[in-house]
């Protein structure tokens, strides 16, 4: 265990977003190729668009989870249900683990308004930053939760 979990905090490190930077340590059990997998989940980042909504780390863990429990027949109701109890599991134990489910107070920010341009990643940014802990936390938890 842990090694997925240490990728994740080494691809956040090196300037993927939160969600990227989790479901790329996942994406080749699944046969996605980085280019793909960075692009599915490059919207998550920030808190949805860096609008400190749903931190992005528990976004690419649910892009894993919907990989691992998600169906294609949109008719198999049951199949639906576990895949957003599941859903619904992560939640509960990020939130858990972190406070909160929600980039803006896990960064402390309140309702402030950000620009969507991403800061640029220093030594400073890191140190003010919880996000590489959590990314390591959110990969940890879809390690555990799915024996990976």
């Amino acid at each position: 265990m842990g090694k997925r979990a240490d990728r994740a905090k080494e691809l956040f490190m090196s300037g993927y977003n939160c969600s990227q930077a989790v479901f790329l340590a996942f994406a080749d059990k699944y046969g996605i190729d980085e280019d793909t997998a960075t692009l599915l989940a490059s919207s998550f980042g920030g808190g949805m668009g860096r609008s400190r909504e749903v931190c992005g780390a528990l976004s690419g863990a649910l892009i894993v989870n919907g990989m691992e429990t998600g169906t294609t027949d949109v008719r198999d109701t049951a199949a639906k249900a576990n895949n957003y109890q599941s859903a619904r599991e992560l939640m509960e134990t990020f939130r858990a683990d972190n406070g909160s489910i929600y980039c803006r107070e896990l960064l402390g920010i309140g309702q402030k308004k950000e620009s969507p341009v991403p800061e640029t990643r220093t030594d400073a940014y890191y140190k003010k930053r919880p996000c590489p802990e959590i990314v390591y936390g959110a990969a940890l938890m879809l390690e555990e939760k799915f024996n990976m």
